[in-house]
């Protein structure tokens, strides 16, 4: 039975805007450049005047993984900076459990994969239910946060087994 199903992986996309020098990475400068001229060269198409393909979305859509359609810029999301903070907020406490901070009563860093977890799930859940109603910049940067959040807890889940697996042995 196991022949029959394929093994099942997953592929780790970086997406953050930065390398570890603080520049802004080659791919995204690219994109970025890619869009300018893209908005530029194109001239905007009311939205009324576009009929929507057999799958709904707009005609002129040709972005085959958008989920979201394009709002117009009056009726786009505002930023908020009290979101920012929360997801910041968030973000932070999940980072401190993973050990990104020490406890500052003992200076040890503070491990809780379990309440790592559950932060990480609150972020995810924060934007699936927010999906299509955050400003660019706002789903931005929780898709960052949630992206460096999951790839740190899979490496301190990595190492806490590895550790775990050599106290173990006699």
């Amino acid at each position: 039975m196991s022949d029959s199903k394929q093994e099942e992986s997953f592929k780790v996309v970086d997406r953050r805007l930065f390398t570890a020098e603080g520049e802004l990475r080659k791919e995204v400068a690219e994109q970025q450049d890619r869009e300018r001229e893209t908005a530029a060269a194109a001239p905007p198409a009311p939205p009324a005047a576009s009929a929507p393909d057999a799958a709904g979305a707009p005609a002129g859509n040709t972005t085959a993984t958008s989920t979201v359609p394009a709002i117009p810029a009056a009726d786009a999301p505002k930023r908020s900076a009290a979101f920012e903070n929360l997801i910041r907020s968030l973000g932070q406490n999940a980072a401190m459990l993973l050990g990104g901070y020490a406890d500052p009563r003992t200076g040890q860093p503070v491990l809780d994969l379990e309440g790592a977890r559950e932060m990480i799930d609150m972020l995810d859940v924060l934007r699936e239910k927010t999906r299509g109603n955050l400003a660019a910049e706002e789903d931005s940067l929780l898709l960052d946060v949630l992206g460096n959040l999951k790839l740190a807890f899979m490496e301190m889940a990595k190492a806490a087994a590895k550790q775990e697996k050599a106290q173990s042995r006699p």
